[in-house]
C-alpha cells in the first residue's frame, strides 16, 4: 500500500515539472522598445543661492556718546547727503571731561610763561638790546599758546555739550550719502556710543541707494573653477514669480568657507532692474549659471546609458536583428542630468535598446545588469 502511495506522489510530481517547463518554453521572449539618438542642445548649468543686497550700505554712527532725544526720519524714507536723520542729547564722558580739562590747566601754564617772555623782549627790543628776529620769535610762540588755549577750551565743550553748532547739550546727526532709510535699530531714549578706535560705536540708522543692488550667493568648491567673472547669468526672487533679471558675475571669492561639511566660495553679480517692479534689501534670490553649453549635438537620454560592472565604461546596446542586440562603448561629452552628448561610439541611424520596467517577477533577473 505505501508502495502504491509512493509511486502516485512521484506520478504527479512528473506530470507537474512536465507543465511547469512545458509553459516556459512555450512563453514568447521578452520584446524591447528602441529608440534612435537625436540632436540636442545640452546645457550645464548650476544654481547659486543667495540674497539681494544694495552695493553700498552706509551705518550712520555717532560721533560722540548720548541719548536718543529725537528721530527725524521713518525707515523707507529717501534722504539727501546732509539731512538730518537724529539729535543726540550729549551725556559727558567722565575721563574724557577730566582730561580736557587738565589740558587746558596745563596749557594756560605755557601761556603764561609765553606772555612773560614776550613783555620781556618787547621791553628789550625797545631798547634796542636784542634783535627783531628774537622778539618775534617770542611773540610767535605767545601766540601760538593763545591759539592752543582756544582749541583746548572747544575740545572740552564739545565732549561736554556737543557740537558748537546745535542747540544746547545736543548734537545731531546727518545722513552722509542719498538713499533710502533700509533700519533704525534705536528708538527715543536709547544710549549711544560713539566710534572708537576701540569700538564700532552704536549704529542710528543704516541707509543704502536702493538703485544700484547686487546678488550675494554662495556656489560649491566642485563648480567654482568652472566660473568666469563677466559671465551674464539670470537671478529669480523668491518675492517675485516668474521674473529673471539678467545679472553680471563680477567677484568670485578667492578663499572659501566651510558649511555643513562641504567649502563655499562666495560670488557677486551686479543685478540689472526693471522699474516696474519695487525691490527690497534682502530678498532671498537664485542665481543661474550656465557652466557649459553645446547646440546641436548628437545626444541620447541617460536612462538607456549602462556601465560595465568590471570597468564602469558606458555602453549601449545597438539592434542588430530581430530582437538581437549588440554591446557598444561610447564615449560621453556634456550632459544636464537629462540627456547626454554622445562624441562616439555610434551613429545617429542606430536603434538603441530601451530597457522595459521589470515585473515582479522578474525583478531579481535584471537587479544589477545596468545603471541609470
Amino acid at each position: 500500500m505505501k508502495k502504491i502511495i509512493l509511486f502516485s506522489l512521484l506520478g504527479f510530481a512528473l506530470i507537474a515539472s512536465f507543465l511547469y517547463f512545458s509553459k516556459i518554453n512555450n512563453k514568447a521572449p521578452e520584446a524591447f522598445k528602441t529608440e534612435k539618438p537625436f540632436k540636442a542642445t545640452i546645457i550645464n548649468k548650476t544654481v547659486a543661492t543667495g540674497k539681494l543686497v544694495p552695493l553700498e550700505e552706509v551705518e550712520i554712527k555717532p560721533q560722540i556718546s548720548g541719548i536718543i532725544k529725537k528721530i527725524v526720519v521713518e525707515e523707507g524714507a529717501l534722504v539727501k547727503k546732509g539731512d538730518l536723520i537724529a539729535i543726540v542729547r550729549v551725556v559727558p564722558n567722565e575721563q574724557s571731561l577730566s582730561s580736557a580739562s587738565g589740558r587746558i590747566g596745563s596749557i594756560k601754564i605755557n601761556v603764561s610763561n609765553a606772555k612773560t617772555v614776550y613783555t620781556r623782549n618787547k621791553t628789550l627790543f625797545d631798547k634796542g638790546v636784542i634783535s627783531r628776529t628774537d622778539f618775534e620769535a617770542s611773540e610767535l610762540a605767545y601766540n601760538q599758546a593763545k591759539q592752543d588755549l582756544r582749541n583746548a577750551q572747544s575740545d572740552y565743550q564739545i565732549i561736554r555739550k556737543g557740537s558748537r553748532g546745535s542747540s544746547g547739550a545736543s548734537t545731531n546727526i546727518r545722513a552722509e550719502i542719498s538713499g533710502t532709510v533700509l533700519e533704525i535699530p534705536v528708538k527715543v531714549g536709547s544710549q549711544v556710543i560713539q566710534s572708537n578706535n576701540f569700538n564700532a560705536g552704536t549704529t542710528i540708522a543704516s541707509i543704502a541707494d536702493m538703485t544700484k543692488m547686487i546678488f550675494e550667493g554662495q556656489v560649491d568648491e566642485a563648480e567654482v573653477g568652472k566660473l568666469q567673472k563677466d559671465t551674464n547669468i539670470a537671478v529669480s526672487l523668491g518675492a517675485i514669480d516668474k521674473k529673471k533679471f539678467p545679472a553680471k558675475l563680477n567677484f568670485i571669492a578667492p578663499k572659501g568657507t566651510e558649511a555643513g561639511g562641504a567649502v563655499q566660495f562666495k560670488i557677486k553679480a551686479d543685478v540689472t532692474l526693471d522699474d516696474q517692479y519695487f525691490i527690497r534689501a534682502g530678498y532671498s534670490a537664485n542665481a543661474d549659471i550656465v557652466l557649459a553649453q553645446k547646440d546641436s549635438v548628437l545626444s541620447i537620454r541617460e536612462s538607456i546609458l549602462q556601465f560595465d560592472e568590471k570597468t564602469e565604461a558606458p555602453y549601449v546596446e545597438v539592434k542588430t536583428g530581430e530582437n538581437k542586440f549588440e554591446k557598444k562603448e561610447v564615449e560621453l561629452g556634456l550632459s544636464d542630468g537629462i540627456n547626454v552628448e554622445i562624441l562616439s561610439g555610434i551613429s545617429e541611424d542606430d536603434e538603441l535598446k530601451i530597457w522595459n520596467k521589470a515585473d515582479k517577477g522578474n525583478k531579481k533577473k535584471k537587479k544589477g545588469r545596468r545603471r541609470d
